[in-house]
């Protein structure tokens, strides 16, 4: 069932793009709440899965699992790269996964095998400032 482009999906829609990497929904609808748009938690919910359906935002499972969102910059299968720390996003090809995907199905006599891959670690940045800081603690 298509969603219907209503202000207030817009407005999540909008939100969603102005944010750096990943958000929860409840970290987007605090964002809306304090910009007094009058827009429910529910209906941000309900806003960030018609866009994630719609292919318009990226959604994934946070090691916490939490569902989390961005606004979506590829079109197509795409897998990411996500900090842990500061949340910065890169969009990757895996080549080797996607064959590794396919060929691991059809072993096991599955097709139309499809997967989600999500690889959380530090950027350079993150990983320089901990290593910073580790360096002056000692």
């Amino acid at each position: 069932m298509a969603q219907r482009n209503t202000w207030q999906r817009e407005r999540v829609r909008d939100a969603l793009a102005d944010a750096r990497g990943f958000v929860s929904a409840q970290s987007l609808h605090a964002e809306l709440r304090q910009a007094n748009t009058g827009i429910g938690l529910a209906t941000v919910y309900r806003a960030l899965a018609g866009l994630a359906a719609s292919g318009e935002a990226d959604s994934l499972q946070s090691p916490e699992g939490e569902a989390l969102y961005r606004a979506c910059s590829t079109e197509g299968h795409h897998h990411h790269l996500i900090c842990r720390s500061c949340g910065l996003t890169v969009e990757i090809e895996a080549k080797d996964v996607e064959q590794w995907a396919q060929r691991t199905a059809s072993l096991h006599g599955f097709r139309d095998a499809e997967h989600v891959v999500d690889i959380f670690g530090l950027c350079a940045t993150c990983a320089n400032r901990q290593d910073a800081a580790s360096g002056a603690a000692q």
